[in-house]
This record gives C-alpha cells, sequence and structure tokens, in this order.
C-alpha cells in the first residue's frame, strides 16, 4: 500500500517538490510587487543629467530611502518640487523627512534633478534635506545619454 510521504519498505521520506514550488511563488511574488513599487516613485517627466563618471547606487538601503525629484518648468521659470512623487510645501517636506530621520539614524535621501534646473534650486532641496538633519545625499545621474 502506498502511503503519502514515501514507501514504508526503505524508511526515507520522499521529497515534496509542490510545496516548494509554492514557497518560489510566494516569494516571486513578494519580489515582484516590491521592485514595482520603488519604480513608482520616479518621475518619467525628469530628464536626468549625465555624469560620465557615474556609478550604480548599492541597493543595500533601497528600504531607508526617499526620493526627492525636482523638475524644472521652463515656462514659468520655476521648479517643482515631489518627495516621493507627492508635491508638498517646503515644511512638510522638512517635517517628514525629520520623522523619518528619528525613526531610523540611517536614512538618506536621493535628489533627482531635472538637468535644466538651475544649482540653485538643487542648493535649495539640499538646505530642505539639510534642516531635517539628514546627512546622507545622493545625485540620481546617468552615466550615458539615453
Amino acid at each position: 500500500m502506498a502511503g503519502g510521504g514515501g514507501s514504508t519498505e526503505s524508511g526515507e521520506p520522499e521529497f515534496q517538490i509542490a510545496p516548494m514550488i509554492d514557497v518560489l511563488l510566494v516569494l516571486l511574488i513578494f519580489f515582484m510587487s516590491i521592485t514595482s513599487a520603488q519604480v513608482a516613485e520616479i518621475d518619467k517627466d525628469i530628464k536626468l543629467p549625465v555624469a560620465a563618471d557615474a556609478k550604480k547606487k548599492e541597493d543595500k538601503n533601497a528600504m531607508f530611502e526617499a526620493s526627492v525629484n525636482v523638475r524644472w518648468i521652463a515656462a514659468k521659470q520655476q521648479s517643482i518640487i515631489k518627495l516621493d512623487n507627492r508635491e508638498l510645501e517646503n515644511e512638510e517636506i522638512v517635517n517628514i523627512l525629520t520623522q523619518l530621520k528619528n525613526n531610523n539614524p540611517t536614512y538618506r535621501v536621493i535628489i533627482r534633478g531635472d538637468r535644466d534646473v538651475p544649482a540653485v534650486e538643487i542648493q535649495k532641496v539640499m538646505a530642505l534635506i539639510a534642516q531635517s538633519g539628514i546627512d546622507d545625499i545622493s545625485f540620481s545621474a546617468l552615466n550615458k545619454d539615453a
């Protein structure tokens, strides 16, 4: 008579492959959902500057970072600042970043500035980040023109 866990004659259990496939599918769905959530934070309207020596970032602290998108509207000569795709007032940005920094001392911010944004506007964004106490700032750039 055949049992569910292997033959009774040899005494060794058989390897069950169906539960392993279930676990792998759950992990695949989990990682796909995390990846799509991080991609959603990128503002597609921003044309990043080109830096020939740009290096790919390390993803070790991807869960402990915020992205600040700075888009330039040439017609109005003004910048639009978004924190994780939410357009907020400067005080709100400082308050949110301060709270995130207090929760995690290793919190970092990535500035994604449009290539047309004047340096003065980027300095204003850096001052907002500094007011929140965050000192780990990175800039997003391309290593070749797309």
